[in-house]
């Protein structure tokens, strides 16, 4: 089921470079309220990872996690309309940037809450196993997740039930600002080892190094092999939030950082291409973004008045609160 088309993995990392820099120029405009968590670096995971997966499987992912919805197919336009807290949106705006999902398309959703996707998707694959279903699922974390015990539940259910969940941290070397030599003792791989679950680490800012990677996981957890692990090795490129951008936290040395930009996912993956190729891809990302951002900005924001709606899944309506 992989899809190992140089092409269009290129396609998938500058789709979610251009757009993760798109919604940064929306958040200073004032267009997205709130600011968001961006991407900008990490792409190659995303990309790589879900090139690995089949269209009945299932991922969840983070608070940074458009890129997660992006790779998966979600429309650019109503991704970006959904940032914009607008009708159209995915999520008819309600879930913004940190809550994003589209179940057509197997993203049960972005998540704030740190290390819940691992018990998320650990559940949503048992379940749909149970069923007869030949699903596998994806959870994406950072490395700040490693230490949380809703993470290591996951690890646990999913080893002993031999549920087939890839559990893949984006370790970008920082919890928002903590460094991760200050946060994890021992290592990442050997937590799932603890439990039993085989881990390997894998250069993040490669996408076909990942796609390799998770391709490889997929088959074997398809075939009854159980939970996975992958640590990809990445870095952040920008900041952990947009509001960093005006307070100018200073956490991270200068020459570190020009040392992780220097190994960018969309400059790895586009060398890849003939010049023609890479231009054509190029030319095509930005009349989809130009598009997604017309359509987002020229879309109707909610009334306050359904602002009760939605809270069932039966499609009761809430009764208003007494004056």
């Amino acid at each position: 089921m992989t899809d190992a088309d140089p092409v269009r993995l290129y396609r998938a990392v500058r789709l979610i470079r251009r757009f993760e820099q798109r919604a940064v120029e929306l958040v200073h405009g004032g267009q997205i309220v709130g600011g968001i968590h961006p991407y900008l670096g990490q792409e190659g995971i995303a990309a790589g990872v879900c090139a690995a997966l089949g269209v009945d499987d299932v991922v969840a992912g983070t608070h940074r996690g458009h890129g997660h919805v992006l790779a998966r197919g979600a429309d650019p336009a109503r991704m970006m309309a959904e940032l914009c807290g607008r009708v159209t949106g995915l999520n008819a705006g309600r879930g913004g940037s940190m809550h994003a999902a589209d179940f057509s398309l197997g993203v049960l959703g972005a998540n704030a809450i740190v290390g819940a996707s691992g018990a998320i998707i650990t559940g949503a694959v048992w379940a749909r196993r149970r069923q007869g279903q030949d699903t596998v699922g994806v959870s994406f974390f950072g490395d700040g997740a490693v230490n949380e015990g809703m993470l290591l539940e996951a690890f646990n259910l999913a080893a002993l039930w031999r549920v087939p969940v890839l559990f893949v941290c984006e370790n970008n070397g920082y919890a928002t600002t903590m460094p991760v030599v200050g946060a994890v003792a021992g290592t990442i791989a050997g937590r799932a080892a603890a439990f039993g679950i085989p881990a390997v680490e894998v250069d993040g800012q490669d996408p076909e190094a990942v796609r390799v990677a998770a391709a490889a996981a997929v088959d074997r957890m398809r075939a009854g092999g159980g939970p996975e692990l992958v640590e990809a090795r990445t870095y952040r490129f920008d900041a952990h939030h947009t509001f960093e951008h005006a307070v100018r936290l200073d956490y991270r040395p200068p020459d570190e950082v020009a040392r992780g930009r220097a190994r960018d996912p969309v400059r790895i993956q586009g060398e890849r291409l003939a010049d023609d190729e890479r231009t054509t891809v190029d030319a095509e990302v930005e009349a989809t973004l130009d598009a997604a951002v017309r359509f987002a900005l020229a879309s109707p924001e909610p009334d306050p008045a359904d602002a009760l709606a939605y809270l069932y899944a039966s499609g009761l309506t809430a009764r208003a609160g007494g004056g």
